[in-house]
């Protein structure tokens, strides 16, 4: 069974920046494409990027673009999110997701977010 943990958030200023992991255990995380996903207090989980299992394509939600850097190392079942320029919009718990099916591309234009596997979560609040 396949496991995630998400770490990284924190209490941070705006313009400042912070790089949350998501390292997977129980199973490799190589054949599939990862996401990450935030809810912020009172609405509904978002997009926030996608990576494919090689890493050699991207996908980011409009209001992270340029900002939010997705990556991911195989050799340490690891995927990253660089968070650069933060503002207090991107206050949030943050999630990592997989499935076995799902694409990259496919994740960051889904309506609905049914993924297999979820991380718990971690909070990142920015404050002004």
């Amino acid at each position: 069974q396949l496991q995630l943990v998400e770490s990284g958030g924190g209490l941070v200023q705006a313009g400042d920046s912070l790089r949350l992991s998501c390292v997977a255990s129980g199973r490799t995380l190589t054949p599939y494409a990862v996401g990450w996903f935030r809810q912020a207090p009172g609405k509904e989980r978002e997009f926030v990027a996608s990576i494919t299992w090689t890493g050699s394509s991207t996908y980011y939600a409009d209001s992270v673009k340029g900002r939010f850097t997705i990556s991911r190392d195989n050799a340490k079942n690891t995927v990253y999110l660089q968070m650069n320029s933060l503002k207090p919009a991107d206050t949030a718990v943050y999630y990592c997701a997989t499935d076995s099916y799902s694409s990259a591309q496919a994740m960051s234009t889904a309506t609905t977010l049914k993924y297999d596997f979820w991380g718990q979560g971690t909070q990142v609040t920015v404050s002004s």
